[in-house]
């Protein structure tokens, strides 16, 4: 169970993302994120993009940041799979990528085709040059989303946020 309703931690990073004057929001329509993207959505100041891929995201937040706007990918532990070749350019052109990215294979799984890259995610990342950074308690996330964004833009680099799943909730697979 987590430590505090999804809505609650929801609205701690969409108040951090709103303070690192994110414009621009990718993401794969996903449960764990389900109340941040409405939030973002609500938002007229923000431009949330629902994509197919996660890789897509990082193309789309590297063409916001060249266009002069701040952008975040949202993604499950799942789709870090899909963007790994996508990430050499990141490390190759040394834009600022900034992700969140909702743990599953981890604390209560029952989905076991979650746990070989909630398992991995970390590892996979850290290999590809990105900076992660774990999440644990509801009341870590918006201090985190603040110190990973200025992490990501005034170093131009590429930060992984990952939130336990013990703090998103396990989901039940049958």
């Amino acid at each position: 169970m987590a430590d505090e309703s999804q809505p609650v931690w929801s609205q701690y990073i969409f108040q951090a993302l709103k303070g690192a004057a994110i414009g621009q929001v990718a993401y794969v329509p996903d449960a764990g994120h389900k109340d941040l993207i409405a939030l973002c959505h609500a938002d007229t100041a923000m431009r949330a993009v629902s994509l197919t891929t996660e890789e897509e995201g990082i193309a789309l937040v590297a063409g916001a940041w060249l266009g002069g706007v701040r952008g975040v990918l949202l993604m499950q532990s799942s789709g870090v799979g899909n963007c790994i070749n996508m990430l050499s350019l990141v490390e190759e052109c040394r834009f600022p990528l900034l992700m969140i990215v909702t743990m599953r294979g981890q604390w209560g799984e029952t989905n076991p085709w979650q746990v070989p890259m909630g398992q991995t995610a970390a590892a996979v990342l850290a290999t590809c040059g990105v900076i992660v950074q774990h999440v644990e308690t509801a009341r870590d996330l918006g201090p985190s989303v603040e110190a990973g964004a200025q992490l990501a833009f005034m170093s131009n680099r590429a930060v992984a946020l990952l939130i336990a799943q013990r703090l998103v909730g396990a989901k039940k697979f049958e």
